[in-house]
């Protein structure tokens, strides 16, 4: 048992944090920046809840943190109230945000002035995956705090893997995004073109995702694209930060991303739409229009 924070308790911090008092049998505090949903997980959880970052980490062995973006990181671990001026010598701070590789190398570098270590960790898998304890988490930062990490981080994963120096978990994220992008676009293609060409999708879908183009996208989103509905997942304005983060990248390391750049596009229609929050599948609603 370690004793551990965990800082932002969103669909997937909530979650992340439970599981590591249900399945990790760790002593847990969490920090909300609204308090409501700190009082919410003590009630369902048991555990603490801190009023700063800061006050969160201090003693902690493990401090976890999954917030929105770079701006928010910053915000819970830098200055008098951030965790980083809570934290003892010898700890680690596993950020699982989606941020940039850039953010990463900074906190690693303050992390390291202070006598503690950070690793970057975001993660996949999406709400169900949080909830199932069934994430991919992606880890950049020094090897020997990632093995005293690993067992903590496995509360809540089921793949967790060390890629290399600070800021390596980040860009294996922006990687995964990439992908992503085009199997949903390829696949919201093919079922607009299936409709279109008369053929019934779930028979089309049942054959050919035993093939060739089978993929997660394909098993787990097919059957609501098809019905119209796109509330299950991760949302548009999420996703559209996340590529927001590759394209940064790929501009400061020479990457083409043509088709990255294109979806990105794409989800900027939906959004205008009025899909937004709808996930990431809704790319099917802008073709039907």
């Amino acid at each position: 048992m370690a004793k551990v924070a965990f800082l932002g308790l969103g669909v997937m911090g909530f979650p992340m944090a439970g599981h590591l008092v249900a399945k990790g049998k760790h002593e847990v505090t969490v920090y909300n920046r609204s308090p409501a949903k700190s009082k919410s997980w003590t009630e369902k959880f048991g555990g603490k809840s801190a009023a700063t970052p800061k006050a969160a980490a201090e003693g902690q062995d493990f401090v976890m943190a999954c917030v929105g973006n770079d701006g928010d990181l910053r915000s819970v671990t830098l200055g008098t109230d951030g965790a980083f001026a809570g934290m003892k010598s010898g700890a680690i701070f596993v950020d699982h945000t989606t941020a940039s590789a850039e953010v990463a190398r900074q906190l690693y570098a303050e992390a390291t002035k202070k006598n503690f270590a950070f690793l970057d960790a975001p993660v996949s898998g999406g709400q169900a995956g949080a909830e199932n304890g069934a994430l991919t988490v992606m880890c950049g930062g020094d090897e020997a705090a990632y093995k005293k990490a690993e067992p903590v981080i496995m509360a809540y994963a089921k793949m967790c893997k060390l890629l290399g120096a600070a800021g390596s978990g980040q860009l294996t994220k922006m990687v995964n995004q990439i992908c992503i992008a085009g199997l949903v676009e390829g696949l919201a293609e093919g079922i607009h073109f299936a409709k279109k060409a008369g053929l019934d999708v779930n028979a089309v879908i049942d054959t050919i995702s035993k093939g060739a183009a089978q993929s997660w996208q394909m098993e787990n989103r097919y059957k609501t694209m098809n019905d119209g509905k796109f509330d299950f997942g991760f949302a548009v304005e999420w996703m559209r930060k996340d590529l927001s983060i590759c394209l940064a990248e790929a501009r400061r390391n020479g990457a083409s991303l043509p088709v990255t750049a294109l979806v990105d596009n794409f989800y900027s229609e939906v959004e205008k739409m009025g899909g937004k929050r709808w996930d990431t599948s809704s790319l099917l609603a802008r073709l039907q229009r």
